[in-house]
């Protein structure tokens, strides 16, 4: 199954077949929304509104934990965030399509690992997108349109405000070409989950360090488009993306440094990690 992060409007495509929509209770709270399951080019996918129905969930407060382990219990190897960005490169048009392959983190308030007292570990973020997911979604995407970049660096903000000019010039210098809020700490509770995770990033804007403000207005407007867009592109990523191994789905197989012979988890920490990790302290 193929779990897609983003707004509710992303699973009204025409030909879907909805089975179902599921609450899963989580050891780390609600999901954001109920998770609908639906078929699409015979294909299972779990769709998961990334700030809930009616959009009440901020940047910051996004139950991205109880996300990870929703998907999990679904048996999701490999999950698509749809997210709006500003553009930071004058060749990267609002309205454009976006796979990115790094981030760099400006967050401040997130609580952004699943790891907690009395266990401890490191899960490389050397590459913080899946890398063969990705090249797969950007080979069907240019197949069907032209405006898409992938390989870029995606610079995430804590939000909800915007950046100011001298931050956005600053990003430019820096070489980040995409500006956001979700990405973080996505990449990192799904790579420390060892669930594949990929973006398509939809840009909206050019940020502020172009010559028009960025409005709620703009954003909206582009964002929807955007999503009719991509809309008709899913059933062909869905079909494309190939269920296989990859280095993702072992990431945190050395990452754990402490020693579980010696030291004695909390039940109500063995409950929330064994989904994830029990295969390695049997």
């Amino acid at each position: 199954m193929i779990g897609i992060i983003g707004g509710s409007g992303i699973y009204d495509i025409e030909n879907i077949e909805k089975i179902k929509e599921i609450n899963i209770k989580t050891p780390f709270g609600k999901t954001s929304a109920p998770i609908t399951i639906a078929k699409i080019e015979g294909k299972e996918v779990a769709f998961l509104p990334r700030h809930g129905k009616g959009h009440i969930y901020s940047p910051t407060e996004l139950p991205v934990k109880a996300a990870a382990w929703a998907f999990k219990k679904l048996g999701i190897s490999k999950v698509i965030a749809i997210s709006a960005v500003g553009s930071l490169k004058e060749e990267i048009k609002p309205r454009d399509f976006v796979i990115p392959f790094q981030i760099i983190d400006r967050t401040k308030l997130r609580n952004q690992t699943l790891f907690e007292h009395p266990i401890v570990g490191h899960v490389s973020m050397a590459d913080p997108f899946c890398i063969d997911t990705s090249n797969k979604i950007y080979e069907i995407i240019i197949s069907k349109i032209p405006n898409v970049h992938k390989g870029k660096t995606y610079l995430c903000i804590e939000g909800p405000q915007f950046s100011t000019r001298a931050e956005s010039n600053l990003y430019r210098s820096w070489g980040a070409d995409i500006i956001g809020m979700t990405a973080i700490p996505e990449a990192k509770i799904f790579r420390e989950s060892e669930i594949c995770y990929s973006m398509i990033a939809l840009s909206t804007d050019y940020d502020c360090w172009h010559e028009e403000d960025v409005t709620v207005e703009m954003v909206i407007s582009n964002m929807k488009y955007n999503i009719e867009t991509l809309k008709k592109l899913i059933p062909d990523i869905v079909k494309g993306i190939e269920e296989k191994e990859c280095v993702c789905h072992s990431a945190a197989k050395n990452a754990i440094v402490t020693n579980l012979k010696e030291v004695k988890l909390p039940r109500k920490i063995r409950k929330k990690l064994e989904i994830f990790y029990g295969k390695y302290w049997v």
